[in-house]
């Protein structure tokens, strides 16, 4: 590949909010890199469910048009600024920060990133594991130490143990020390068992809050439902004394009964988590979280295809659908 950088690539990108058919893909120009900037030559991204919510404007969020959606890549140092210090053209890059709050997202041939928002790739990871597990890896890693203040000895309960930050989640609160309760299908059971739950129940159990007490008779210490079905009266009726609810699923639920007895009387506090929020310290600190993850844990992101970048409008439809149990990456070349 030349190190030449051209003067336009091409981008899958918006105009204007709204279904998944807006999404377009065609020639846009290389973005400028400022002084502290480092700009990326990708090598792949990954679909996440937040990148449709930002192209949707479910995810109110200040956009510029026109828009390249997506927030994580994987990929190569094109060119870096004075200011970026660390990074040099060729480097090994990735980042899962992009495509929100002003920023241009990930989805393109180049995409420019701040050099507070990107972290060396390791050689020891490849880059399709690396840029799968980006963002559900960090997503659960903040829900559980950063939000939950999870440690080690404490019991948790996981909602979606199978999904994307739910085996996440229970791979990294196992090694933590906790003693892990999730939910997932039956088929899946044997898997979260051995990213290291203690207990698999089943999500379609008719009776399954009764199992969740029986599980843990002195209640959860941390609460993270990543599946976005949790009845609200029902988890924090399941928090032990001081138990922390970690709320990070579900945009666009309706109303829910929240009962603040329970809370107060059991000194157990919610907190809501979006990723979009995090700081670019608690981002990297939730980077070397993800490489440890990969490294010293069985989790392994579940890529289930790849697609080029001018499929992106269907790789968002795929997933609006409920039709990607995985992650869905796509090659910008």
């Amino acid at each position: 590949m030349s190190d030449r950088v051209p003067d336009v690539m091409r981008a899958a990108y918006i105009e204007s909010v709204g279904p998944a058919g807006h999404i377009r893909h065609g020639e846009l120009p290389v973005p400028a890199a400022g002084p502290t900037d480092v700009l990326v030559r990708v090598g792949a991204v990954a679909v996440n469910p937040v990148d449709t919510f930002v192209r949707s404007g479910a995810y109110a969020t200040p956009l510029p048009f026109p828009f390249v959606v997506g927030r994580d890549l994987v990929g190569e140092v094109a060119l870096a600024g004075p200011g970026a210090a660390g990074f040099a053209p060729g480097q090994r890059v990735w980042c899962d920060s992009l495509g929100h709050a002003g920023r241009q997202g990930s989805f393109a041939q180049y995409a420019t990133v701040a050099a507070e928002r990107l972290y060396a790739a390791p050689p020891d990871i490849a880059g399709e594991d690396l840029v799968a597990a980006a963002h559900p890896a960090a997503s659960a890693w903040l829900a559980l130490f950063r939000h939950a203040r999870l440690g080690a000895g404490e019991t948790v309960y996981v909602g979606g143990g199978a999904g994307n930050v739910g085996g996440a989640a229970v791979a990294l609160a196992a090694r933590a020390g906790a003693r892990v309760v999730a939910t997932a299908r039956a088929e899946d059971a044997e898997e979260v068992r051995a990213l290291g739950a203690a207990e698999v129940l089943d999500h379609r159990a008719p009776d399954l809050g009764e199992q969740v007490r029986r599980a843990a008779p002195d209640g959860y210490d941390v609460h993270l439902d990543t599946s976005g079905h949790a009845v609200l009266a029902d988890s924090v009726e399941a928090l032990a004394p001081g138990g922390r609810l970690v709320a990070m699923a579900g945009l666009g639920g309706g109303a829910t009964e929240l009962p603040v007895g329970r809370l107060y009387t059991r000194d157990a506090s919610i907190v809501g988590f979006a990723i979009s929020n995090a700081t670019t310290a608690d981002l990297a600190d939730a980077a070397h979280g993800v490489l440890r993850l990969l490294r010293d844990t069985p989790w392994r992101p579940r890529v289930v295809g790849r697609l080029p970048l001018s499929m992106t409008a269907e790789a968002h439809r795929r997933l609006e659908a409920g039709e990607v149990r995985g992650r869905l990456l796509l090659m910008p070349s």
